[in-house]
């Protein structure tokens, strides 16, 4: 079968899935975990918590772009058949149903939390006393930083900022003469996380108002205190009213449309417009706005027509506490007791054993799989690196680096030391644009050799590589980082990520050949062993796929696992289907939105989808190949089988040669397939089961056994 010819399986809505519709499906999933009563209730909050900065981003990206699809008049286009139109329906039906449950689990756990001695108090639960402490911090605190902003024929509805909360305020003069001209409204915002705390725990109050040392765990949501306090913001007017809103923005950045004005413009610079789009991001198309349920016919609808915005497409009516994504700050509470026992990665053998990090690449290639083995040693790669005086050359791409970088401030030290440094910034990296932008104005002031792309700007770059250069007693010698996941210490504390160290001669010599494409001009660039997109990737993923069904058509057991975050591109599904078809067995351990349908009679029949969700943040991406030759039967690498990691990002996708390594990473795969307690599997119309023990097993959790043993069990898939 030709890869450049899709199988004769036409995608149409009854086997491919909306990936919208898919990924609201996840966040049920997510959910779960809230509602489940042997997790630590902090935990369990905390789940609450990323459900909602989950739907934050789902509006201000994946909403955000079938708002702009419908403004200028564009139809449906994918398998699905769904009009942007009736899409849009369909995600204001199943968000209201989702936020809805999710603020039910909210109260229960609520409840539960008090139990525990942790309140989330009303001004009117307070004491006198409290109350009064209360107000003189809203007074010493508070209002300093509060500018309230009337509406009024002379003075415009304000502009509302994206992921703003707000405060509708209606009065009344009370001495007017013009008993019609008594009522005036404005509008608050409430600058909350960076000038003012979200959740306010009342003990610090009154340690600091009252000179009392209370302690425990009360806590004041912030626009409840500047609520009960409103009449000092307008004195002389009577305050009939207050209600919060909350405004996102289409967050998206049109970088295709930069592009243009970059072209147009020879004087601006990357750096400037990625700046230019993070500004212009605040004032985006409003895409949701939330208010609490109860809020008054005439306060919605002031705030919609100041907004202009349709109650119908951008309202959502919420029960309780606007923001849930801000209860991530209930972590910062000392409650050993309701978290997850304190869990410390391992440092594998070889290092352990070999504190030189080189050496002890010599010695044999090394997998490490995080969290569960610890981050340091890929630290160690670039800070040995720095110091090392036979190190000639650093070369590393860098997506998502975090805010405090050992591996930036290494890269950093090593110019210092008069290394050869050269670093891609992907400034592109949504959400990541403005911490990307200081680390790479960080490096270049250290005389670091930043870029930031490769030819054009809309490809951004996601791949995970690093190679050092070392001069050694029998010539240079090239040592590589290959990951799954980006170079981030915090992130690899929470994400399921896998990496090889190894000085394979190939795999560097591609690397070098890798580097030379993004930082000069070689669009011929051919690779050996590494799989490159977008030149090179989907069209070997698919041969493999397609050899695969030749060994099933010729009698031979075929099988293909596939482990990654979001699978959507429709060649790759409808390859799949063929292998299905063909007999070849297959498993697809998918954490997130996934647009193939498993168990179709006639295509699917031998696809299991499975999705694992738990503690940690299932993030690594690896392909199995049963029938490939041994050196391409095993890859890992940094790219989803979706369109935008094979055709518009520059993707690293590199095999595992070793049979010791590819024994350990199907041990990997093999401690997923049976997890009956952290994993769910999606039946034919999308919808997903918990997977539970049957009668008389044992249960199985696949990241619980990682934490014992990093690579899980010790068997075969």
């Amino acid at each position: 079968m030709s890869q450049d010819a899709a199988p004769s399986i036409e995608l149409t809505a009854e086997n491919y899935l909306n990936r919208e519709l898919s990924n609201l499906e996840f966040q049920w999933r997510v959910l779960a975990l809230a509602e489940d009563e042997t997790l630590p209730l902090l935990e369990r909050m905390k789940f609450i918590a990323i459900v909602g900065g989950n739907l934050d981003e789902f509006f201000m990206v994946r909403v955000a772009s079938y708002v702009q699809k419908i403004k200028v008049g564009m139809g449906g286009t994918r398998p699905d058949g769904y009009t942007p139109q009736q899409l849009m329906k369909l995600i204001r039906d199943e968000v209201t149903r989702l936020m809805s449950h999710q603020r039910e689990v909210y109260r229960h756990l609520v409840k539960k939390l008090a139990s525990e001695g942790i309140y989330f108090l009303k001004p009117e639960d307070l004491t006198s006393d409290e109350r009064d402490a209360v107000r003189r911090y809203f007074e010493s605190e508070v209002f300093p930083v509060l500018t309230p902003l009337a509406v009024d024929h002379a003075r415009p509805f304000p502009f509302i900022s994206n992921l703003s909360l707000n405060l509708g305020i209606y009065m009344e003069r009370p001495n007017s003469d013009d008993p019609d001209d008594t009522l005036e409204f404005a509008r608050l915002k409430i600058p909350v996380h960076d000038v003012l705390p979200r959740l306010v725990r009342l003990e610090h109050i009154l340690q600091r108002y009252n000179h009392t040392n209370d302690s425990g765990y009360r806590f004041l949501w912030v626009e409840d205190i500047i609520t009960d306090n409103l009449h000092q913001l307008f004195p002389g007017m009577k305050v009939l009213e207050a209600a919060p809103f909350r405004v996102l923005r289409n967050a998206d950045i049109d970088y295709e449309h930069e592009q243009e004005e970059m072209d147009e413009d020879e004087n601006q610079d990357v750096m400037s417009i990625i700046e230019q789009g993070v500004r212009e991001r605040r004032f985006g198309t409003v895409v949701r706005v939330s208010m609490p349920v109860g809020t008054s016919e005439r306060m919605m609808q002031r705030i919609v027509e100041g907004l202009e915005v349709r109650p119908d497409a951008a309202v959502y009516m919420i029960e309780g506490t606007l923001g849930t994504a801000d209860l991530f700050g209930l972590m910062g509470i000392d409650r050993p007791d309701l978290k997850y026992p304190v869990f410390s990665p391992r440092i594998p053998e070889p290092i352990a054993i070999e504190p030189n990090i080189f050496a002890a690449i010599r010695q044999r290639d090394i997998i490490l799989h995080h969290p569960y083995d610890s981050f340091t040693p890929v630290e160690d790669f670039f800070r040995q690196a720095a110091r090392d005086p036979d190190v000639l050359a650093i070369k590393a791409t860098l997506y998502r680096v975090g805010k405090n970088s050992p591996v930036v401030q290494a890269l950093m030290e090593a110019r210092d030391n008069d290394k050869q440094v050269t670093v891609l910034v992907e400034l592109k990296a949504r959400f990541d644009e403005e911490n990307n932008l200081v680390w790479a104005r960080a490096m270049e002031n250290k005389g670091v050799h930043v870029i930031y792309g490769v030819e054009e700007l809309p490809v951004k770059t996601h791949a995970k590589i690093a190679l050092v250069v070392r001069r050694e007693p029998d010539g240079v010698r090239r040592y590589l980082h290959l990951g799954t996941g980006n170079y981030n210490a915090s992130t690899a504390r929470l994400y399921t990520d896998l990496a090889l160290l190894t000085c394979n001669p190939q795999l560097a010599d591609d690397a070098s050949r890798l580097f030379n494409r993004l930082t000069g001009y070689a669009p011929a660039t051919t690779y050996k062993r590494l799989l490159i997109a977008p030149d090179g990737l989907i069209k070997p993923l698919l041969a493999l796929i397609d050899n695969e069904i030749e060994a099933a058509k010729a009698g031979k057991d075929a099988r293909l696992i596939f482990k990654m975050n979001q699978l959507e591109e429709d060649k790759m599904i409808q390859h799949l289907y063929a292998a299905s078809q063909a007999g070849v067995q297959v498993d697809l351990i998918v954490r997130g939105l996934c647009c193939l349908r498993p168990g179709l009679p006639g295509i699917s029949e031998n696809i299991r989808v499975r999705s694992i969700i738990g503690r940690f943040l299932e993030h690594s991406r690896i392909f199995y190949y049963q029938n490939a030759p041994e050196d391409q039967q095993l890859y890992m690498g940094s790219a989803d089988l979706m369109r935008r990691n094979l055709y518009n990002r520059v993707e690293v996708v590199f095999p595992i040669f070793e049979q010791r390594l590819k024994l350990r990473t199907l041990r990997v795969l093999a401690t997923c397939l049976i997890d009956n307690q952290g994993a769910w599997e999606m039946r034919s119309d999308g919808k997903y089961h918990k997977v539970l023990p049957q009668p008389g097993t044992e249960a199985i959790s696949a990241q619980s056994l990682f934490m014992q043993k990093s690579f899980g069990l010790d068997l075969l898939p």
